[in-house]
């Protein structure tokens, strides 16, 4: 099968590669339909070292199941599927909590020799509590709506689950890539009555206002941080969607004390102001990495009666030999979210 592999900084390769097989009775393979570029995918597209081996990406895929293992039940051969961006069983004791991310027989698409969704093809493990079957044809207009379930939109509920997101909030949704836009959506979803995006790249944040969000705030750093303030005295509930120092001081600067920020961006410091300052103001840190496979089912509904169009977020399709161009576009802002076919 044909697949695209990193082999370092800028480095992505459309090459041929083993096509999947079961080898384990968990195990399903699913002819991948549509997968795209997460922006998570840019950060080791802008700093990988280089290596010889290469590593298969892609963590955000559906498509028809061609084959299972002997201990599969449910997904059978000839169902649409989509799969959400780690495997979990779904019946571990993390699993039955919501915390799937922290199955303890769960995994990342792309490493321990598991094939990574930007590909023809894919090794499911754990089969049975990882993938959701879609009741719709594999030609059908949501398909871009239910990729999304499988990392963007279940990950920018997860924001604004773990915000606390209610009836009537006033909320701040920190960046405007794909992630936060479907935060924006997941906070008017939860009924939240005043949303700020700050964001700065107009196309997106028109988009963001199409989803909900009612103000936009586009400059950046203290100015930005007093705006916000100026438009609402503080806000209680803040999602970060970036990663950044500099987001994640935002947030910190533009939330109220006693206030919530539910960070959703991977961070890319290792070190924050957790300081007496910040801790004399009572404000609770949360979030992290989102347990897609907990929320599919919950959004579901709304793709497919409309509610949300998540799948909007996708602006250019490319093909799967145009990998290398995807990632590319999206560095360079050209692109927001790049749906593959293969």
């Amino acid at each position: 099968m044909r697949a695209a592999v990193m082999y370092g900084a800028g480095d992505v390769r459309v090459e041929d590669r083993p096509d999947p097989k079961i080898t384990q009775p968990t195990d399903a393979v699913v002819r991948v339909v549509a997968s795209c570029v997460c922006g998570s995918d840019l950060w080791p597209y802008a700093s990988m070292p280089a290596t010889d081996t290469g590593r298969p990406m892609g963590h955000e895929f559906l498509g028809i199941v061609e084959d299972t293992g002997a201990d599969v039940t449910g997904p059978a051969a000839g169902d649409l599927v989509v799969a959400p961006f780690t495997y979990s069983d779904n019946t571990c004791d993390y699993c039955a909590k919501g915390l799937h991310i922290s199955c303890r027989h769960g995994g990342r698409y792309g490493f321990n020799g598991v094939d990574g969704g930007q590909g023809e093809a894919v090794r499911v493990p754990q089969a049975t509590g990882t993938v959701v079957k879609l009741p719709v044809n594999a030609d059908s207009a949501l398909l871009p709506s239910l990729l999304a379930l499988s990392d963007v939109m279940t990950t920018g509920h997860h924001g604004a689950v773990t915000a606390g997101v209610g009836r009537g909030d006033t909320v701040l949704v920190v960046g405007d890539g794909a992630v936060g836009l479907c935060a924006v959506i997941a906070a008017k979803r939860l009924g939240a009555e005043r949303i700020v995006l700050a964001g700065r790249h107009e196309a997106r944040t028109d988009l963001g206002r199409d989803f909900g969000a009612t103000d936009v705030v586009a400059v950046r750093g203290e100015e930005g941080i007093a705006r916000i303030r100026e438009l609402t005295g503080g806000v209680d509930k803040v999602i970060e969607a970036v990663g950044t120092r500099q987001t994640f001081d935002t947030a910190l600067g533009a939330v109220r004390d006693g206030g919530t920020i539910s960070r959703l961006g991977v961070p890319q410091y290792e070190e924050g102001p957790i300081g007496p300052a910040v801790f004399m103001r009572n404000i609770t840190l949360t979030g992290g990495a989102s347990p897609a496979r907990a929320y599919i089912e919950q959004l579901l509904p709304d793709v497919l009666n409309g509610a949300i169009a998540p799948g909007r977020v996708f602006d250019e399709t490319f093909s799967l030999d145009q990998t290398p161009g995807a990632y590319q576009a999206m560095a360079d802002r050209q692109v927001l979210k790049a749906l593959i076919r293969p």
